[in-house]
């Protein structure tokens, strides 16, 4: 089971807080009240002009926007650039692609493959060139690897043995020199180089070393113990004129200054939002307050009159004024209706008795006789009735 949440007990609070708290929200509450009440007004004017004024512009800007921009575009595409792309496309398809199909299946089908077969009979000729030539230069290369071969094994090899012979006697008389001179040359170089560097380095280099390092340690601790004080006595001085005092006001001046100051405007805070709900509410029962006035001194009233006044005088026009009216004028556009049927009927009669003057009667078509069923029944789309009814048959 979950541990259940207790509310965290508040920390006493001492007599300055609820000595500042106490004025701090009478002031607050009485400058916002105000403006809680003004910021409320706005809102409602803002929603009522929102609903009644900017919605229906907005809608009509769209309804003209649409008018103007889109369905002008619309008609465009869908009834000039839609049918003249359909047409461009069949035009291209009739006048392109089909020729191409054509000329690409009946001409260059054939041409390309009588090309291709073209090509195959000529590589194969000169593959078989080819073949022949190359078989012709191996049996020469052949030949002439066997005579490099042979030039190889007795001329070559004899030779390059009896050189190496040679060589290698004139190679050991010229080692056996040279391990010689080497020798020589180690010795005088390790007696006359390397023996006096070492005795310089041990008996003269090593002392004036060790002499110039203990110095150079000497001057670096009392450069150190120079530069330790100098940054000491400044460590001191700064401390006794900058931080100490800083730190008393610090610690004596700011922090009780901040933390009134932070207790002020924690009060303030939340006097701000207290006293903003107040305002809410007291808003609300003013707003209903006016609303309800504004109900039983304009609405009521209105109300009244438009029930008991206005809608048994509607009533009355309604019954004895526009209804009569009204079936008075409908009688008199049934029998205008009447009128003007009859003077056409007149008018047409005249015009054929006119004619019938001028031009006699009209020629009849001749009547032809319709094939009817014998036993006088319903016409059907029966087949075997229509075989029985064709010319041919009855013929």
């Amino acid at each position: 089971m979950e541990s259940q949440k207790f509310p965290e007990p508040r920390q006493p609070e001492g007599c300055l807080v609820t000595a500042i708290r106490i004025p701090v929200r009478i002031v607050v509450l009485v400058l916002v009240v105000p403006v809680r009440m003004a910021w409320d007004v706005l809102v409602v004017g803002g929603r009522f002009l929102n609903d009644t004024v900017l919605r229906p512009v907005g809608r009509a800007l769209l309804w003209v926007g649409r008018a103007v921009f889109v369905w002008p575009f619309v008609g465009l595409w869908r009834y000039v650039l839609v049918p003249v792309g359909q047409g461009l496309a069949w035009l291209g398809r009739v006048l392109v692609v089909v020729p191409a199909v054509w000329l690409y299946r009946v001409v260059l089908t054939p041409v390309g493959h009588a090309v291709a077969w073209a090509v195959r009979a000529t590589g194969a000729g000169i593959a078989w060139a080819l073949r022949g030539i190359g078989a012709g230069l191996g049996w020469v290369l052949r030949g002439i690897g066997a005579g490099l071969s042979w030039v190889h094994a007795y001329v070559l090899v004899p030779v390059g043995r009896a050189i190496a012979w040679v060589c290698k006697g004139v190679g050991t008389g010229l080692g056996a020199l040279a391990h010689g001179v080497f020798a020589v040359l180690t010795w005088l170089l390790r007696h006359l180089v390397v023996v006096p560097f070492l005795w310089l380095y041990r008996w003269v280099l090593t002392p004036v070393g060790h002499a110039v390092a203990w110095c150079a340690k000497g001057l670096w601790w009392v450069l150190t113990a120079i530069v330790k004080g100098i940054g000491l006595a400044l460590y001191w001085i700064a401390r006794v004129l900058l931080v100490l005092p800083a730190l008393g006001l610090w610690r004596y001046v700011l922090t009780p200054v901040g933390r009134f100051l932070a207790v002020v405007g924690r009060e303030i805070g939340d006097a701000l939002g207290h006293a903003w709900r107040v305002a809410g509410h007291i808003s609300r029962a003013v707003g209903r307050f006016l609303g309800t006035l504004l109900r039983w001194t304009f609405v009521e009233p209105v109300r009244w009159v438009y029930r008991t006044v206005l809608t048994p005088v509607g009533h009355f026009v309604r019954d004895a004024v526009w209804r009569p009216a009204a079936e008075a004028a409908r009688g008199v556009g049934r029998v205008t209706r009447q009128v003007l049927s009859a003077a056409r009927d007149s008018a047409r009669q005249a015009r054929a008795d006119f004619r019938r003057m001028l031009f006699g009667e009209p020629r009849r078509a001749p009547e032809t006789a319709r094939r009817e069923l014998s036993d006088g029944g319903a016409r059907s789309l029966d087949k075997r009735a229509t075989r029985e009814m064709s010319p041919r048959k009855r013929g």
